[in-house]
This record gives structure tokens, C-alpha cells and sequence, in this order.
């Protein structure tokens, strides 16, 4: 099958694409700087309406995860890259007469706040989304599922928090925190929370592009289907990575309120690093939020074949590689 995948220069996205390429498709993907990948390849901003004709040129099947992911930033950046990019890939999807869209969007989409358990993939709501990311992926969504037809197939898929060796995002950020001893747990840490491991997610990424035309017209979320307190996964995270686990625990209102506050000091100041704490941050570490994985199992056909522990000890193993005298890498 010939596939594209946006947004391979981040860790799902090239992961997705690996999958693929070993399975014998023929991929290319598309983003702003090169991917290293061996496949081909074109470079662009997935708004760009020429960039992506160019790219989605004779595929068979899309998979478009390329996104703004933050937490800072004008709301008109989030536009472009979340809701005029997907607008775009649908465009183009249209204008080729592709017949597979698999559209990669976020569980935040449909979080309002509240405590989400055992839930499936409820409607995104972008009005009542946390932050400009998910209320522009909410959006995308919504109009990535309002293109489905005959013609094209459109299938959603939300990877929850997803993590793995190398993870700039979320492990890469707990870490950093961590190191500098400025990770507080928000309220009792109890709350249960899923995540999914990368190579679980990128599989159901290849998985959906198979089901996808059978499947269509709604969204799955994926997750590793293991809640597990989040105190438990921040400390066995730490472990990994040989940084001291955070003990001082902030109230969940004083934690909201201090978030609130310092969003609107990054936001008058016009800062562009990453807030030590925003309301949305404090909800996600103080609410449960795990998800009932029973639809979306038989609709992909797909289940997770790396679990928890594996995956800590996966990432254990890339820090100590990291770590070792004489490496190139980087630790996050």
C-alpha cells in the first residue's frame, strides 16, 4: 500500500512510519525538516496547500498526526497547524480521490475537567476543551468526521499520553522537572490515568489504516487499556531515568489556581518556553482519566503487545545507554 504519514519528525509519527516500512508499504511522509527516514519525502508545512498535493499524490492512504503540541503559544498558531493543516489534508484527500484517512486527534478533546473513567471515545467538545491544542485538535476532528463519505473513508484515532525511550514531550518534561527538583504531585496521586506505550500506538496507527474504510465515520481512543495511579507512573518514570521521584504533594485547588495564574503571566509576558504549571497540567495529574478499550479493540483488531513494566524497563535502558560514556545521545 502506498502511504503518507504527516508529522514524522516526532516520536508516534515516526514510529507510525517505521511500522509501515516494515511491513512493506510504500511510504512517504510529509513535515517541516528532514526525518531521516528511509522513505521518501516532502518537505513543507502541512498547511501549505501546495506542499501537501505534492505529497499526497498518488497514495492510497493518509495518516495525518502532524500538529502544534503545546502548551504555550498564540491561538492563531494552533489554527494553522491543527485546523487549516487537517482542512488541507482533507482537501487534498478530496482532490485525489484517496480512499483512506486515518486522522490521529487526542482524548483531550473530549476532557472538560472532569474525571473520565472507563469511558470510550465521547464527542469532542472544543468549547468545553482545556487549552488551545485541544480545542483546535477538537475542531480538526470535527471536521475531519464531517468528510467522511463513500468516497473517503475517515477514521479518528486518540492516542492517550503517549511515551516511550527518547520522549521530548511528556517523559522528556516530567524528567526535566524532576531533575530540578520542581515536580510536585498534585493532590493524593492516586488518581488512576491510562497511557499508551509508542510501539502500542504506532501499531494501532498500521492497524487502523487496514480497517480503516470497514471502519469510519468515528473515533477510537488507544491506550495501553493499564490504569495505574499517577504518582505510581510519574515515580517509575523517575526510576527509569535515575531522578529522584517528586514527595512534596500541592492541593489540586491551590495547584488550578497557581496554573491559572501563571498562564496569564506566560501569556502577558509573551514567554514561548513551557509554563512550570498550567490548570489543564493540574486537572490531568489530579483526575482520573482511563478508558474502556473494548470498541476500539475489535474495530482495529489490535491489542497491545508491550505492557507497562516492559515499557519502563525500555525506557530505563535508552537513559542508561544515554548515559554511558562516549554516546551521542541526548537525555532529555
Amino acid at each position: 500500500m502506498r502511504v503518507l504519514v504527516t508529522g514524522a519528525s516526532g516520536m508516534l509519527g515516526r514510529a507510525t512510519a517505521e511500522g509501515l516500512l516494515a511491513r512493506g508499504d510504500d511510504v512517504t511522509v510529509l513535515q517541516r525538516r528532514p526525518s531521516g527516514l528511509p522513505c521518501a519525502e516532502v518537505l513543507g508545512d502541512v498547511a501549505d496547500p501546495a506542499a501537501v498535493a505534492r505529497a499526497v499524490r498518488g497514495q492510497d492512504a493518509v495518516v495525518h498526526l502532524a500538529a502544534k503540541v503545546d502548551v504555550t503559544g498564540p491561538r492563531a498558531e494552533y489554527e494553522r497547524a491543527n485546523v487549516q493543516g487537517t482542512r488541507t489534508v482533507v482537501d487534498a484527500c478530496r482532490a485525489e480521490g484517496i480512499g483512506r484517512l486515518v486522522h490521529v486527534s487526542s482524548p483531550s478533546v473530549a476532557h472538560a475537567g472532569a474525571a473520565l473513567t472507563g469511558v470510550g471515545a465521547e464527542p469532542a467538545d472544543p468549547a468545553g476543551a482545556r487549552g488551545h491544542y485541544s480545542r483546535t485538535k477538537g475542531v480538526a476532528e470535527l471536521d475531519a468526521l464531517g468528510a467522511d463519505s463513500p468516497s473517503l473513508a475517515v477514521l479518528v484515532i486518540r492516542p492517550h499520553l503517549v511515551w516511550g525511550p527518547g520522549d521530548t514531550q511528556l517523559v522528556g518534561r516530567i524528567i526535566e522537572r524532576a531533575r530540578a527538583r520542581r515536580l510536585p504531585l498534585i493532590g493524593s496521586g492516586a488518581a488512576l490515568i491510562d497511557t499508551t506505550y509508542v510501539d502500542n500506538a504506532a501499531a494501532a496507527l498500521v492497524a487502523a489504516v487496514d480497517a480503516c474504510g470497514p471502519v469510519h465515520g468515528e473515533a477510537l481512543v488507544v491506550s495501553n487499556g493499564e490504569p495505574r495511579p499517577v504518582g505510581e507512573v510519574i515515580a517509575r518514570l523517575c526510576r527509569a531515568a535515575r531522578v529522584p521521584a517528586p514527595r512534596r504533594r500541592v492541593p489540586f485547588g491551590m495547584a488550578w489556581l497557581a496554573g491559572a495564574v501563571v498562564e496569564g503571566a506566560w501569556t502577558v509576558s509573551g514567554r514561548r518556553s513551557t509554563p512550570p504549571l498550567t490548570r489543564f497540567l493540574a486537572e490531568q495529574l489530579a483526575t482520573a482519566h482511563w478508558f474502556d478499550q473494548s470498541r476500539t479493540r475489535a474495530a482495529l483488531g489490535w491489542a497491545p503487545q508491550v505492557g507497562l513494566d516492559e515499557g519502563f524497563t525500555r525506557v530505563a535502558a535508552w537513559y542508561a545507554a544515554a548515559s554511558a560514556p562516549g554516546t551521542s545521545s541526548t537525555v532529555p
